[in-house]
């Protein structure tokens, strides 16, 4: 099947490429405190998270850590996002295991990160690559993050399925983000 057959698969990639761009565009408005934006892409075998949040929503500050206690708070939270299978449970229908997590914090020297970020403000950022052996059955994902983390509010999400285009929001405590019939 040729690329122009399949809708959902242009806007994806052309969301996935223009992302960068629209990230530093948005890089000033975007950092909310309390919000978290996704970005998720049903293609083929795979659904991938693309996850932009301040780092203070996982936590509690926006800086290197100081004292044993914050480094403690840091790998802890790196530790629960790189188990990103716990906090994105996708529909089981579609049979999706967790494959790679990218995370990115210049603050924490975590990949590439958030370069020339405003003073005072650092951002975590990740991706969340699942393989499923049933994509097209996926018509959900419950997003554990209000309930792995103190400091998340809102969750505004993008989704390209097969389904369609949405635009999903929660807040705490709901975590189902729903698409489809």
């Amino acid at each position: 099947m040729t690329l122009f057959r399949r809708p959902f698969v242009t806007f994806a990639i052309t969301a996935l490429l223009a992302a960068p761009l629209a990230a530093s565009a948005q890089a000033q408005a975007a950092h909310v405190h309390g919000q978290i934006r996704l970005d998720i892409v049903v293609d083929g075998p795979t659904i991938v998270i693309a996850m932009e949040s301040p780092l203070d929503n996982f936590v509690g500050f926006e800086r290197a850590p100081r004292t044993d206690a914050e480094k403690k708070t840091v790998e802890d939270a790196i530790a629960q996002l790189r188990a990103g299978a716990d906090l994105f449970k996708i529909d089981p229908a579609a049979n999706c295991k967790l494959g790679p997590v990218t995370l990115r914090s210049a603050t924490l020297g975590l990949g590439k990160g958030e370069e020339g970020a405003a003073e005072g403000h650092a951002d975590l950022d990740g991706s969340f690559a699942f393989n499923c052996t049933n994509t097209a059955a996926a018509k959900f994902i419950d997003v554990e993050l209000f309930n792995a983390f103190k400091g998340p509010r809102q969750i505004d999400a993008q989704i390209a399925a097969p389904q369609g285009q949405f635009k999903r929001t929660l807040k705490r405590p709901a975590i189902r983000l729903a698409w489809g019939k």
